[in-house]
């Protein structure tokens, strides 16, 4: 079974511009399932003098409240010395064996210095740089959070450096796994690890994930409401929350978020959910720092799956609905739907509900009691499609013009024994359009899930990752980084 994660298109952080900040000590350990063989502590390497070794420039910055005082500032690029306003680079010996060392200031003779674990907190907000200090190539640089979660990052063409592309966690336990070769091609590597500072007191944003667990149709939408809002004039913050709100599905497909106000997200494929499908939704927002939106929270993951694909398409002016199943017609249904100064609503609504006894009134769409209009009646097998009070219903007072002509104030009628059969055979999600009924066009957002109704390009165009870089043909341009916690790097044209 494939898999894969989805991201939007995106232009690329400015990572350089926060580098006004300083750097800490890393904790530097020997790669997993190898055998220590030096004792940073010792200040010596172990093994013969030809054993290949690489040397790093590892850059990070440190929160500016717990840099170094005023009058213990140095030069950029040198070891264990702080530059005033906050970044800091560190020499890292790697090894053939995975076992490194940090190295100290040039003054000192470059010896292997003993580790510190009391390192100065990194700012999550600032950059995580890896670099060769000397000749040489990057071949792989992979970082985990304490939840085994990747942070993604780019690997420079040239070979020669490494920079995250999306922001580190407060309050996380960072694992730095880095593989190289010397200037003679022989592999080299060392293991580190670091901590980010805390995040701020205060609340914390999170997201509660829409629809419940449960099986869908394959028009369901994907909802996230914040716990507080992100306005639109802070693009920065919601960027770093939409990267980090993550859907992946089996099979994969390609989807994008859309900010529908400032407080709700909603996720959709660029085509109908495939039959079947398992989505899984999360959050990895916790310790994210989002500017002046604080720092995110904990939110509950969800999963739900889609059934079988379902969709009913009602033409007004043929006044027929055809109901097919993953593609092939499984029933064709004469009905009645809007008169003139009542029109159904055009386009893709998808079902919000069910409910078998309902009682419809005039006065709620609108229509005054005591006019020839009103009405008030007890309704069976109602399937609702708006929250404003469309329903596909059983109408039995209206078959002689189910099939023939438009009579209703706005639903779609037909018979009982036909409606019983229409509420049995869909669920929530599925999808429902009407064409050539003369009516309005379906609201994308106030009045249900009239999302599909949203041409692609200006979905994407909703999205604070560079949707509007979009092709003129409405195909998304390639992201230029990759989604949080994704380590195959897949994008969502993969």
């Amino acid at each position: 079974m494939s898999r894969t994660r989805w991201t939007q298109p995106t232009k690329k952080k400015k990572w350089r511009a926060l580098a006004a900040v300083t750097g800490a000590m890393l904790v530097v350990a020997a790669a997993p399932g190898s055998a220590p063989e030096a004792d940073p502590a010792q200040g010596t390497l172990a093994g013969p003098a030809q054993e290949a070794a690489l040397a790093l420039l590892v850059g990070r910055a440190v929160e500016e409240s717990r840099a170094s005082p005023i009058g213990q500032c140095g030069a950029p690029g040198t070891f264990g010395q702080v530059l005033c306003g906050g970044w800091r680079e560190q020499r890292v010996l790697a090894t053939a064996r995975g076992v490194g060392a940090l190295l100290g200031e040039p003054a000192s003779g470059g010896s292997a210095r003993a580790v510190r674990a009391d390192a100065l907190p990194t700012d999550s907000g600032g950059p995580l740089e890896i670099s060769l200090a000397e000749p040489g190539h990057l071949t792989d640089v992979t970082v985990r959070d304490g939840r085994g979660r990747h942070l993604a990052g780019e690997l420079g063409g040239d070979g020669e450096h490494w920079l995250n592309t999306e922001p580190l966690r407060a309050g996380e336990t960072y694992t730095v796994q880095v593989g190289a070769q010397d200037p003679a091609g022989r592999p080299v590597g060392v293991t580190m690890a670091f901590t980010t500072a805390p995040p701020a007191a205060g609340s914390r944003l999170t997201a509660e994930f829409g629809p419940r667990p449960g099986t869908y149709g394959a028009g369901e939408i994907v909802t996230a409401a914040l716990s507080r809002p992100v306005p639109a004039d802070d693009p920065e913050a919601r960027a770093r929350l939409e990267q980090a709100l993550e859907v992946t599905s089996e099979p994969p497909v390609e989807g994008a978020w859309h900010w529908v106000d400032a407080s709700t997200l909603h996720f959709r494929p660029r085509a109908y959910w495939p039959a079947h499908t398992v989505v899984r939704v999360r959050s990895g927002l916790d310790g994210v720092e989002l500017g002046d939106q604080g720092y995110g929270g904990p939110s509950d993951s969800l999963e739900f799956t889609v059934g079988d694909r379902i969709e009913a398409v009602t033409d007004s002016a043929a006044h027929e609905m055809t109901v097919r199943r993953n593609g092939r017609v499984i029933r064709t249904i004469p009905v009645t739907t809007g008169k003139a100064g009542f029109r159904t609503r055009s386009g893709i609504k998808v079902v919000l509900g069910k409910e078998r006894k309902v009682r419809m009134r005039g006065d709620s769409v609108g229509i005054q009691r005591g006019t020839k209009e009103f009405y008030d009646l007890p309704v069976r097998y109602a399937t609702r499609v708006t929250w404003s009070g469309e329903y596909i219903h059983a109408a039995p007072w209206s078959v002689e013009a189910q099939g023939e002509e438009n009579v209703s104030h706005g639903c779609t009628g037909m018979s009982t024994e036909d409606a019983a059969w229409f509420f049995e055979t869909v669920r929530e999600g599925d999808i429902v359009e009407v064409i050539n009924s003369g009516g309005e066009k379906m609201a994308p957002f106030d009045n249900g899930f009239g999302d599909w109704n949203v041409d692609w390009r200006t979905w994407l165009a909703g999205s604070a990752l560079g949707g509007a870089d979009a092709d003129p043909q409405g195909a998304p341009s390639s992201p230029s980084r990759p989604h949080p916690s994704s380590p195959s790097r897949l994008h969502p044209t993969t």
